[in-house]
């Protein structure tokens, strides 16, 4: 099928490449191109219609430049990543850029597929797309902006060749705007400045200038070069989809668009190195698993050109060869669908499934390739859990997955996705396995999408990975931003004494009556401090965290959590017995839950550990009293999220997580 199209094509016209449909004789022609031709008046040949009779040029959807190995050179692409603070609108841009180059999107945030993603309104995976705009090829990465999920910046720095610098014009640069800067530096990327929400009434321009001062001396403290110094800033909001070189305050600029944004792009982003003349070697930044194809292996192609058919091998990244395969398909990702190739060049971004045996920071190239591309360093995990089945005496009531060669099966496949976990047996642990990920988000949504999925299991609480560096004992310390109130400023500060935190900076923000409070801790101390913050700070304040480095052991917490309430019985609970209790302290379970001999309860409002019986009933006699009617009210019970409770438990003490419940 062929496609009359309207010359001349304008500048900056979008092709809109979704999910392809194959029609007539094989040919690959994608179903949204068609109502996007209508849009722009292009004729489709009637039949029997002569080809020389039509006035206009005719092109097949396969022969776009953006999709097909006949360019030899690279200078038609770009690969760039947006890497940002989480929350300062990463996802929303990419809506937008899509949105101009021509894609329909069918709702906000199309880029987190993920349902906790589409649940929590964060980016906990990198995934990239493409569109075109003035005749390039745009490969476009949208990273997370927790500190918890920094490997999967990491690894995608790797692939791109530029990236823009997203910072929120009220906050400035964060905690997470730190680690993802240095980490864009030292791989030799210079970021285009992109100062978001500009449009909001409290934005200024004192404000902005303030923040662009920030920024360069945030790029010399991290060493930066003269030429990345001297960066690019942009002024954007990208929930009303415009960017502008000049700052607007209060108000669009005349014409608002993305073009300025896109244009900065392809000035600012270089083309990818490379040439498609050599020979054939891809590093793999992604993989997921497809029920028909098997493992997709996804990653930039650094040299050469590779067709379906072509014979592959595997490098491991630890020097080791992996067994030789075929590519069986070639994809890539464009606009919001997929596409399917006949090959692929340098430079540009592509998915290939063939390569059974390929795992994140591997190499995939041709048979006669020798060496492994280098994957770059990535940060090590700084915490770790066990995971084990549930033993206890409820064990086995609701999930369907309930063995410890189900759960290793389990971890080891989310742990060939993830650059930044780790999976290793225990010794002498029989079916158990320790985890060690970044920090407790990570590790607390890898456990919600395992109980989704039906499994049973029991985790012990977290601990740092310590390191042993010229014999002295070092541990992981993270950067802590505090965004406050000043009259729970006090609080706080306490609250981080007690968890060996020192504080760096004090100093006041924009808005009248808070401050920020930047200060050092221990991993270890910061375990489960998200919640109290919430509760010290009644809800108000914004807490941000970043890993920073390893530092000396700065010795033992001080005690930050009360004794608790152990149940001595099981069965169910009961009205009399919690009524009696909840003087005790505060009660975790409500009436008629199951409980059993162990198993905690409530937090004892005194220090040390208390058993008590709340499956006790009340005694039935023929006496009837003024006192024996008397109604019981309880308080509702405290109840915990995933991350609530992995930052509660003691050393001594599980989890059990089924999948209707959290013990």
């Amino acid at each position: 099928m062929w496609l009359r199209q309207r010359p001349p094509v304008q500048s900056g016209d979008a092709v809109c490449p979704a999910m392809p449909a194959q029609i007539g004789r094989g040919i690959h022609v994608c179903s949204s191109l068609l109502q996007h031709s209508i849009a722009n008046r292009l004729l489709l040949p009637a039949a029997g219609t002569s080809l020389a009779n039509l006035p206009l040029v005719l092109q097949p959807f396969t022969c776009l430049r953006s999709f097909s190995a006949e360019s030899r050179t690279t200078n038609h692409l770009r690969d760039f990543a947006i890497i940002a603070h989480v929350d300062h609108g990463k996802t929303t841009l990419m809506d937008r850029l899509l949105s101009r180059t021509g894609n329909t999107l069918a709702g906000d945030r199309v880029m987190d597929s993920n349902a906790l993603e589409k649940e929590r309104g964060i980016t906990i995976s990198s995934k990239y797309t493409s569109f075109v705009y003035k005749g390039h090829t745009i490969n476009a990465v949208d990273t997370p902006g927790h500190a918890d999920f920094g490997g999967e910046v990491e690894r995608i720095l790797g692939m791109v060749d530029g990236a823009l610098l997203l910072v929120d014009a009220n906050e400035g640069p964060l905690s997470q705007t730190k680690f993802v800067l240095e980490k864009a530096l030292k791989r030799g990327l210079k970021p285009v400045v992109v100062l978001n929400k500009v449009d909001r009434p409290s934005v200024t321009e004192q404000q902005c200038n303030e923040v662009q001062s920030n920024l360069f001396d945030l790029f010399a403290h991290l060493g930066a070069t003269d030429d990345q110094l001297d960066f690019t800033t942009l002024y954007a909001s990208a929930r009303e989809g415009w960017a502008s070189k000049e700052l607007c305050v209060g108000q669009a600029p005349e014409n608002p668009s993305m073009d300025p944004l896109l244009d900065a792009i392809l000035e600012h982003v270089p083309p990818p190195p490379g040439s498609p003349d050599g020979q054939f070697s891809m590093l793999v930044t992604m993989t997921e698993r497809d029920s028909f194809l098997g493992r997709v292996a996804t990653g930039r192609i650094a040299s050469g050109q590779v067709k379906v058919g072509d014979k592959i091998k595997v490098l491991r990244h630890n020097g080791s060869a992996g067994a030789d395969s075929k590519v069986t398909k070639i994809f890539k990702r464009s606009g919001v669908g997929k596409v399917e190739l006949d090959s692929a060049s340098a430079g540009d971004v592509v998915s290939i499934a063939g390569a059974a045996s390929a795992g994140i920071a591997d190499t995939i190239g041709d048979a006669e390739l020798v060496s492994p591309l280098s994957p770059g360093p990535i940060e090590p995990p700084t915490l770790s859990m066990i995971f084990g089945p549930n033993d206890s005496p409820l064990a086995g009531r609701e999930g369907s997955h309930l063995t410890g060669s189900k759960i290793g099966e389990r971890l080891n496949a989310e742990a060939e996705t993830s650059v930044s976990l780790r999976v290793l047996p225990v010794d002498g642990g029989g079916e158990s396995f320790e985890v060690q990920a970044r920090g407790e988000l990570q590790l607390g949504l890898l456990i919600e999408n395992m109980r989704r999925e039906g499994f049973e299991l029991s985790v012990s609480p977290p601990v740092v990975v310590y390191r042993t560096i010229d014999g002295e004992k070092m541990e992981p310390l993270e950067e802590v931003m505090c965004e406050l109130e000043d009259e729970f400023s006090g609080p706080v500060i306490d609250a981080l004494s007690l968890r060996r935190g020192e504080m760096t900076e004090m100093k006041p923000i924009e808005v009248a009556g808070k401050q920020r409070l930047t200060f050092i801790a221990p991993s270890r101390g910061l375990i489960g401090f998200r919640s109290l913050f919430a509760t010290l700070t009644r809800g108000s304040g914004m807490l941000h965290r970043a890993f920073q480095t390893y530092g000396h052991y700065k010795g033992p917490l001080d005690k930050v959590r009360k004794g608790v309430l152990i149940s001595m019985a099981g069965g169910k609970t009961t009205t009399h017995a919690l009524g009696l209790l909840e003087p005790r302290g505060t009660l975790f379970t409500g009436i008629q839950q199951e409980v059993y001999n162990g198993m905690i309860i409530g937090e004892c409002s005194r220090d040390g550990e208390m058993e008590v019986n709340p499956v006790r009933e009340k005694k039935l006699t023929n006496v009837r009293n003024t006192g024996s009617e008397e109604k019981v009210s309880l308080s509702p019970p405290r109840l915990f999220t995933l991350e609530d409770a992995i930052g509660y438990v003691a050393e001594d003490e599980l989890i059990e997580v089924t999948p209707s419940k959290i013990r």
